[in-house]
């Protein structure tokens, strides 16, 4: 599978699946994840785009970045990507983590965005005190202390005991995150702040939220669409990582979204 290398020496995994003459749709992970979180939605996205997913920096099989970075890298990251694949302009869905990168792009590189999904994202995520907790945990600990927390926050107490295989999976992509690449990705979360920046964003945009999601509620949700001229709000029946919890609603509403 491919790397591309950046510009501050950054190794990028990714990979291309659907049709190579359909319109392209880049999927951006969340903070802990890898571009098989997005694994539900391949089925039916591969039908109708050239589906674009990438591990961010310092996750799955991309390299973990020597020095600290701001959000406008991840971006920036997206745009080589973008250079790489020959692709002038694409859809692009990101949840969380890639939700501010998606705001980032829509704010920052408008011209290689046309519709916009930005899922369980906030304009300015958690406290720095929080963050700094994680951080200092994960670079002291590993991940395993993070593990509980965060897949109570990810998942519903009914989705955790109904579909445990399914939270598996996405707990193991958290598991395995390199403690420093979630350290330097939290670092960049903790120092963002797009709440002010998002209004310049012109693309088509839908944001989804679920409806239990404790880390990025509805009300976060819900700043977003309306600094967005036009955006329009789905909320779905699912706690943060609602594209698995909530797979086929998601898939529906991204896929209705995008082809409209």
């Amino acid at each position: 599978m491919p790397h591309l290398t950046t510009d501050d020496g950054v190794k990028i995994f990714y990979r291309l699946d659907g049709k190579a003459d359909a319109p392209v749709l880049a999927m951006s992970n969340s903070l802990g994840t890898t571009h098989e979180m997005w694994a539900h939605q391949m089925p039916a996205l591969e039908k109708k785009f050239r589906v674009l997913r990438y591990d961010v920096r310092g996750h799955g099989q991309s390299s973990v970045p020597d020095k600290s970075y701001k959000v406008d890298r991840l971006g920036k990251d997206v745009v080589a990507l973008l250079d790489e694949v020959k692709a002038k302009r694409v859809h692009f869905c990101g949840l969380s983590m890639g939700g501010v990168t998606g705001m980032w792009l829509g704010r920052y590189a408008p011209e290689r965005i046309d519709r916009l999904v930005l899922c369980d994202t906030g304009a300015k995520i958690g406290t720095p005190e929080v963050w700094n907790q994680r951080i200092e945990t994960c670079r002291k600990s590993g991940m395993e202390p993070l593990m509980q927390g965060v897949m109570e926050r990810w998942f519903t107490a009914g989705f955790r005991q109904k579909a445990p295989q399914e939270v598996e999976k996405i707990a193991k992509q958290t598991r395995t995150t390199p403690p420093e690449g979630y350290a330097k990705s939290s670092e960049a979360l903790r120092d963002m702040d797009l709440r002010e920046e998002i209004a310049q964003i012109r693309a088509k945009t839908l944001v989804i939220c679920g409806a239990h999601d404790p880390a990025t509620t509805p009300a976060d949700a819900k700043f977003i669409v309306d600094k967005i001229k036009g955006a329009r709000y789905v909320e779905l029946p699912a706690a943060h990582i609602s594209n698995v919890e909530a797979a086929e609603q998601f898939t529906k509403a991204l896929i209705d979204f995008l082809t409209e």
